[in-house]
């Protein structure tokens, strides 16, 4: 595997990632110099690598994480964001595999985003709805096009766009999963309709399950939050933790205690405050 340090070294014009998308990336927020959940960011890698059929060990990945910490990280107490972008290397053009890729791993460090406000967030809808890609679901491929469409509009105390399935069922933030509590069930999109299965999501899902709490994995309508058996809804990811959405649109919504509280347990075992 050919290591690409951002401070220091060149990306090679003929990177396929750079020319295709044809890769992956992993986003891990640090607190001074323990990575959060590194080992859940470590295994999606992994296993989304052999899903495009990118060869890679998880020991190699492992170490460069440790050098990484070494090389860009903080006092205690001071968060900062490494990146990891995986690439299947250089290679001629066209779209058709090269015959013996070597794997470049980007390696960069960036200052963390600042953790939602505890009294939740304002969101819209997206105007166009997520594509589908089968093949991809759930994958953190560098494939990002459709999220960076959607982000445009972000501004003022906007926080989020939710995309939806083009049917009316809300499936995920430009950089978020979602949670709804829908009556005494919560509500999540499958994997297979996301872009991107979230660490935080998979954090979230363990916890619930674990408490013997009732998970239902669908599509959640937007029609359901004029509905009285809709309690709140919750957005989540591994940099900045899971944050209450308290208005959508024009519409305020409800933020009963159940979702509240299971924004604190999300937060605490991420080890992040929110």
């Amino acid at each position: 595997m050919d290591v690409l340090w951002a401070d220091r070294d060149t990306l090679p014009l003929d990177d396929r990632g750079l020319a295709y998308g044809d890769g992956l990336f992993e986003t891990i927020r640090v607190q001074g110099a323990e990575p959060l959940l590194a080992a859940r960011h470590v295994q999606r890698l992994i296993g989304d690598a052999h899903r495009l059929a990118i060869p890679v060990e998880e020991a190699t990945i492992q170490s460069v994480m440790r050098q990484a910490v070494q090389r860009y990280g903080r006092s205690p107490g001071a968060d900062w964001v490494l990146k990891l972008m995986l690439t299947r290397g250089s290679g001629g053009r066209g779209y058709r595999l090269p015959a013996h890729p070597t794997p470049r791993l980007i390696v960069s460090a960036h200052e963390a985003p600042p953790i939602p406000p505890r009294e939740g967030v304002a969101v819209a809808l997206a105007s166009d709805p997520l594509p589908q890609e089968f093949a991809t679901a759930g994958m953190k491929s560098l494939n990002r096009l459709p999220q960076v469409l959607a982000s445009q509009g972000l501004e003022g105390d906007l926080w989020e766009h939710l995309m939806t399935d083009g049917d009316g069922g809300m499936l995920e933030g430009t950089r978020t999963n979602l949670l709804a509590r829908w009556g005494d069930q919560w509500l999540t999109p499958p994997v297979a309709s996301l872009a991107v299965a979230g660490v935080a999501r998979s954090v979230a899902i363990d916890w619930l399950e674990r408490e013997g709490a009732a998970l239902r994995e669908v599509s959640v309508p937007v029609s359901a939050i004029d509905d009285d058996r809709f309690q709140g809804l919750l957005l989540m990811n591994s940099v900045t933790g899971a944050v209450v959405v308290t208005r959508l649109g024009s519409q305020s919504l409800p933020c009963r205690e159940p979702v509240w509280a299971l924004r604190d347990a999300i937060n605490h075992r991420m080890g992040l405050n929110g």
